[in-house]
């Protein structure tokens, strides 16, 4: 084989190669491949603009070039390549955007056009954050697109959603991907209605049911007593996964919140009470708390999220265990509600999952417990609404700590702390 074609053979597999790698980590194929196939763009166009500004070969005697690089046949192949590959990342329904440091559009492929309104020749070095200003994404970018953007309108139709992500390129440019979710977003509202309208239905007949299960005493019919308190317990357990998901279903469709100044101490000393109520004396339940601030949010959904955490911590350590309910203020300015307890410990591989909906680490642990596996996706929602978010450190045998961090923006401290914080 001629070196020429040796070496781009070895290039496109490459190539490929860095493709199912990306697609593979990301799972996502599409993502994958547009991330390989702009990559490989921009080191095909560096490497072309890198050939043509080398100097007019010295022919030798033999009338072969002086140096590889100066071959035209491998010019030819190589730009011939940058084409093949620039038409399929032309055709990609993903928006694929190359930005400098200062964020302005470098390249972008077609679809750059119907998802981000961006036009060729009008748009290319224009400044994104000022070309999409006032729009969630030109916010996102301001920011610093630190993390990716799940959901956000498109620019030009507010109903199509996109899903963003940036990638740092080298040194100063990085790449601008941005997908259609439109159809995954419909499906996802489409689900959320289908539980809540389930939800709904369910609670009535549940109820009736459950009501009647009361008025027969055990008692009076010793051989059913205890089918009867099977039953009671069942509907009991029924009635609360349907509160749960109704909870869950509000959380996620729930855009704001009736925020107000939220008083810890009568929130912790309930919680502390209620702790001790399932517990029924098993548990040596504490409570610390080495901060006077208060927080700004909904009373309602706090106290849903810092209950849910309690509750669990009483239902997965054995009789016998410690329980301590911590609020402290860090720092760096951070409110932390922290539940330690001396339970069962999770394994590691479980941490990252542990907030899906009916995900569980042991299902029968969790029906002797009586949990529903939702309390876990109302917390993450109900912190979400107040710009916090869950830390989980576990160990098998030693123990989980389950924290609930809170920016510092949310943190109300009485005139006399506040006086003597230090300033930042």
């Amino acid at each position: 084989m001629p070196r020429s074609r040796l070496i781009n053979a070895v290039l496109l597999g490459g190539w490929l190669l860095a493709v199912t790698l990306l697609a593979y980590l990301v799972r996502q194929p599409l993502a994958g491949f547009a991330v390989a196939a702009a990559l490989a763009l921009i080191w095909m166009s560096w490497s072309m603009q890198r050939l043509r500004s080398l100097p007019a070969p010295s022919v030798t005697p033999a009338d072969t070039p002086a140096h590889p690089g100066h071959d035209p046949r491998r010019v030819r192949l190589l730009a011939a390549q940058f084409r093949a590959l620039r038409n399929a990342v032309a055709a990609l329904p993903d928006a694929v955007v190359l930005l400098d440091d200062q964020c302005h559009a470098l390249w972008f492929n077609p679809a750059a056009g119907a998802l981000l309104g961006l036009q060729r020749p009008l748009h290319l070095h224009c400044n994104l954050r000022e070309q999409l200003r006032d729009t969630a994404i030109g916010d996102w970018l301001a920011a610093g697109a630190n993390e990716p953007l799940q959901d956000a309108p498109a620019p030009q139709d507010p109903l199509r959603h996109l899903s963003l992500s940036l990638i740092p390129v080298g040194e100063s440019q990085r790449l601008l991907l941005a997908r259609d979710i439109s159809t995954l977003a419909r499906l996802e509202q489409m689900r959320r209605d289908f539980v809540a309208n389930v939800s709904h239905e369910l609670r009535t007949p549940l109820t009736v049911i459950h009501g009647y299960l009361e008025l027969l005493d055990p008692e009076d019919v010793p051989q059913l007593a205890g089918v009867l308190n099977d039953m009671r317990g069942q509907s009991k357990r029924m009635a609360q996964i349907v509160e749960d998901l109704l909870t869950l279903s509000r959380l996620e469709t729930q855009t704001g919140a009736n925020e107000e100044p939220v008083a810890m101490a009568p929130l912790l000393a309930t919680l502390r009470r209620e702790a001790e109520a399932l517990s029924q004396g098993r548990h040596r339940i504490t409570l610390e708390v080495e901060t006077p601030a208060d927080l700004f949010g909904s009373l309602k959904d706090l106290h849903s999220a810092c209950s849910n955490l309690v509750s669990n911590a009483v239902r997965y350590t054995p009789s016998g265990g410690g329980i301590r309910i911590r609020w402290e203020r860090r720092d760096d300015g951070n409110g932390a509600f922290s539940v330690i307890d001396t339970g069962y410990g999770i394994p590691a591989h479980h941490i990252s999952r542990l907030t899906e909906r009916f995900y569980r680490v042991s299902s029968s642990r969790s029906r002797d417990s009586g949990g529903t596996g939702l309390g876990l996706s109302i917390v993450k929602h109900a912190l979400g609404m107040h710009q916090a978010r869950i830390e989980i450190r576990s160990e098998p045998g030693q123990g989980s700590t389950f924290t609930a961090l809170f920016p510092a923006a949310r943190m109300l401290l009485p005139i006399a702390a506040a006086d003597a914080a230090p300033v930042d």
